[in-house]
């Protein structure tokens, strides 16, 4: 008896000294990982799982975003992002004007040329960047935006671009409408301008700089703010108490921090760039210009056959390219059949007895003001409320319809907002029950393309948190994300703006929100493929075209 109760006494210590070895080398196994790569699993724009070894990347200083408290899986995931959108730099010195990207001077090739193709077939373009002594560049890093098109169809679609690095780049299209296409190449900025517009991204964040203003009886002063602010001066500290969001202004001389009583954009920094900086950034030189082409610039399409052509307009997956395209001025997504709400009672009773709320920049705003204009039972009650900033509200009493629009927090580039109107989006889902007859829409872009990305992941991932939550406890609710798009681009617009900034800020907000559960309407595509110049405030037939995408969301053809 005592033979067997010793040898089970050894058995159970040999077994704890087995688990504590285990437990050590599991332990230095993640600190080894957590040291020296990120092994991130994540769910692609296809929508699948997929694993990959990022290698640690530096993070920007700014604000002590490096040092900022994180997760492992969002300290992974942030990895990740930033290693997706790191530019590749060309390893060049610095670049005098006449060696830098002339578009009138380059040129792209189609390479499949053929007498025609069938609809759904792929297109190669060859596109070849040369400088302005017409010299071939050996080096890419060029930003290009490209797309097909047929102006007699009203019809468009993007292409996606491969940069080789070595001056040539290639674009794919799928050709998805029969008739004659014709390509179109842009360079919206040449490899030395990206650079210029690197640097101000990571060392001149402020560049666009906000302003409070105090009041106490009949003293008030007027303070400088943003996401952080250099020197030793006194600080109010306006940093949320549930998401963290830093937001701080200089403590004024005379009042309390209680006294703030409004936001607004100060103004952008002039002097940005020095002369030679500036050759990079001219209107009509290299500045979203086109590249012609040295042959045919287009093809003829000819329809194939009905079971590839239903194929092709109901492509699934999250990974679809292009997500849509335009054909006779409707936009057609090709995951789901859009509807088309011409008539304003087709709105009326898909929004009946719903409540919708509209939250982010003045891009979503286009939606609450075209709704507003367009349904005549949807009739705006005045809140009293600044122009252009909100809240706004418009209700359709008769059929129980409550519209809401509200900007979100800080950093916002409006005239000025109240101080009780700075509300952050995650904060208002929080507050929503949610249900069947809720739709959320959210926009949440244009105001942070001057900071970096580290600021924007950190904003998006609180909405993220506060979209699950919410979808959690009330799955039903209808959620939808409305993109970033393009928009006209002059010399100054560009360094704080630019459709490269805000390209970046595009592709984290899909990765961000893919699986998650929320519907996307792709309002790159949408403004990129239209033949109508590009604006940060689309045109209304590109609005309608969002807004019907949206609504088919909130209510989907029956099937």
């Amino acid at each position: 008896m005592w033979i067997n109760f010793i040898k089970l006494r050894l058995f159970c210590c040999l077994l704890a000294v087995l688990m504590v070895v285990v437990l050590v080398v599991n332990v230095t196994q993640v600190e080894y990982l957590d040291r020296e790569t990120a092994s991130a699993t994540f769910i692609d724009s296809g929508g699948q799982f997929v694993s990959s070894q990022v290698i640690r990347i530096s993070r920007n200083p700014y604000c002590g975003y490096e040092r900022q408290i994180l997760s492992s899986r969002e300290r992974l995931e942030e990895d990740s992002l930033l290693a997706a959108l790191q530019w590749q730099e060309p390893d060049v010195g610095p670049v005098p004007f006449l060696k830098s990207t002339d578009p009138s001077s380059s040129y792209f090739v189609i390479l499949n040329s053929a007498a025609f193709f069938r609809v759904g077939s792929q297109l190669e373009v060859l596109v070849h960047v040369q400088d302005f002594q017409r010299k071939p560049k050996k080096y890419g890093g060029d930003y290009l935006q490209a797309r097909i098109h047929s102006p007699k169809l009203q019809a468009g679609a993007v292409g996606r671009v491969v940069d080789y690095q070595n001056g040539f780049y290639k674009v794919f299209f799928t050709l998805l409408w029969p008739g004659q296409v014709k390509v179109s190449v842009s360079l919206v900025h040449p490899s030395e301008g990206i650079r210029v517009l690197q640097y101000l991204q990571e060392k001149k964040p402020d560049r666009v700089y906000f302003k409070s203003l105090f009041r106490s009886g009949r003293i008030s002063e007027t303070t400088e703010c943003n996401v952080c602010l250099p020197g030793s001066l006194p600080l109010c500290n306006f940093t949320d108490l549930y998401t963290g969001e830093p937001w701080f202004c200089f403590k004024p001389k005379k009042l309390p921090c209680s006294s703030r009583i409004n936001h607004f954009k100060g103004g952008y920094l002039k002097g940005l760039l020095t002369a030679t900086e500036n050759a990079f950034f001219q209107s009509g030189v290299n500045i979203k210009m086109p590249i012609n082409s040295s042959g045919p610039d287009w093809v003829t399409v000819i329809p194939g056959n009905i079971k590839e052509t239903n194929s092709l307009e109901l492509s699934q997956g999250l990974g679809t390219f292009p997500s849509g395209y335009y054909y006779k001025d409707q936009w057609r997504p090709r995951r789901f059949k859009m509807r088309q709400f011409n008539d304003p009672d087709n709105i009326t009773e898909c929004l009946q007895r719903k409540v919708v709320y509209l939250f982010g920049d003045s891009t979503i705003r286009q939606w609450f003001e075209y709704l507003t204009t367009f349904v005549p039972d949807l009739v705006e009650f005045n809140l009293g409320s600044p122009k252009n900033v909100g809240p706004f509200l418009a209700v359709d009493q008769k059929h129980n319809i409550l519209l809401k629009y509200r900007c979100h927090g800080p950093p916002i580039r409006f005239t000025t907002v109240f101080s009780s109107d700075l509300r952050y989006v995650a904060n208002e889902l929080n507050g929503i029950v949610g249900g069947k007859n809720t739709v959320v829409a959210i926009a949440v872009w244009s105001h942070f393309s001057t900071f970096p990305l580290e600021v924007y992941i950190r904003r998006l991932r609180n909405i993220r948190r506060a979209v699950v939550q919410l979808l959690d406890r009330s799955p039903k609710t209808v959620v939808v994300i409305r993109t970033a798009n393009v928009q006209e681009l002059g010399p100054e617009i560009s360094l704080f703006n630019s459709d490269w900034y805000n390209f970046q800020l595009d592709t984290i907000l899909r990765k961000m929100f893919s699986g998650v559960g929320v519907y996307l309407v792709d309002a790159w595509e949408m403004t990129l493929a239209h033949y109508l110049p590009h604006k940060l405030h689309p045109d209304e037939v590109i609005v309608k075209n969002q807004v019907d995408m949206f609504l088919s969301f909130v209510c989907p053809l029956e099937t």
